[in-house]
């Protein structure tokens, strides 16, 4: 082999066997293994270490990070969304549940009302819900729901909490009419609880006002006056509330006053009416027996 012809044998076979090699790291990995696990001289080295491939970490996981940060964050918009969508819908149902609680009881309480306002005299009462209205605006008349097979009867009294409602106008079998007391072809006598004088209160058309137009010009009103039934006629007994006082006009030309009223009970209002059945007796006071006259002399001594 001349010196100018290269060297044809593999590099490999220059150095030392791989057996060897491979012994002698097995052994160093060794002896590195036991020298960190005895006296610790690694720890500084694997910090080094960590501190510098930390960054190599931090931008390997990155996107994985990223990635499961933003699927967390969808997710829970998402869940909030919905919990935010059936927690309204529970609180809509919760109010209407509440709404019709709150109707219950004021319900109750009205009716509680009427039935203790109404206790001295009424022999039998009987709820009835309002079912239509008339819209004329000239009649003030309800439907309520209940008729002849309920034992009502034309001409019976209806009232609320507040006082008198109406009347009975026709009956059916499971329904009946009742006019008020605001309808014009409605009058009801009554009587001034301040002063006790009598006069008739008129349906106006309107809810809200009677008129009392056979007052003289010396009655003594004022705004304010409360007016109570009469019990004349035979629908109403006395001393339930009907309405009160609001304007007296007084016209020196005129021989009777011009006094409004409001009705106190509820005519726009109530949902419901009682209905009720009155004890009509009327006790007669028994005569004072006539005093006997005295006996003359003549008398006891039977003279002739």
């Amino acid at each position: 082999m001349t010196p100018h012809e290269p060297d044809a044998r593999p590099l490999l076979l220059g150095g030392p066997p791989l057996g060897l090699r491979l012994i002698v790291l097995a052994i160093l990995s060794l002896g590195l293994m036991v020298a960190d696990h005895r006296q610790n001289h690694l720890a500084v080295i694997r910090d080094w270490l960590s501190a510098v491939v930390y960054p190599v970490q931090w931008a390997v996981q990155a996107p994985l990070v990223v990635w499961n940060s933003a699927r967390d964050s969808l997710a829970s918009r998402a869940r909030i969304e919905s919990d935010n969508v059936r927690l309204a819908a529970d609180n809509l149902v919760l109010r209407l549940k509440q709404m019709r609680y709150d109707s219950l009881e004021q319900e109750n309480q009205r009716l509680r009302a009427a039935r203790e306002s109404s206790s001295r005299v009424v022999q039998r009462t009987l709820v009835a819900e309002i079912v239509r209205v008339d819209l004329d605006p000239f009649r003030q008349r309800v439907l309520v729901d209940k008729g002849s097979r309920d034992g009502v009867f034309r001409s019976q009294a209806a009232l609320d909490a507040n006082g008198i409602f109406g009347q009975v106008t026709r009956v059916g079998p499971l329904s009946a009419e009742v006019i008020l007391i605001s309808d014009p072809e409605h009058a009801i006598p009554v009587q001034v609880n301040r002063t006790g004088a009598r006069t008739i209160a008129l349906g106006t058309g309107r809810s809200g006002q009677l008129s009392l137009p056979y007052l003289p010009q010396n009655s003594d009103v004022v705004a304010g006056d409360l007016l109570v039934s009469s019990g004349l006629g035979g629908v109403y007994p006395p001393g339930y509330l009907v309405g009160r006082i609001t304007t007296v006009g007084r016209d020196p030309s005129q021989p009777l006053l011009a006094v409004a009223a409001e009705p106190l009970a509820g005519l726009d209002r109530d949902p419901e009416i009682l209905l009720v059945w009155f004890d009509s007796t009327v006790v007669e006071p028994e005569p004072t027996p006539a005093a006997k006259p005295a006996s003359t002399p003549g008398d006891a001594t039977g003279g002739d």
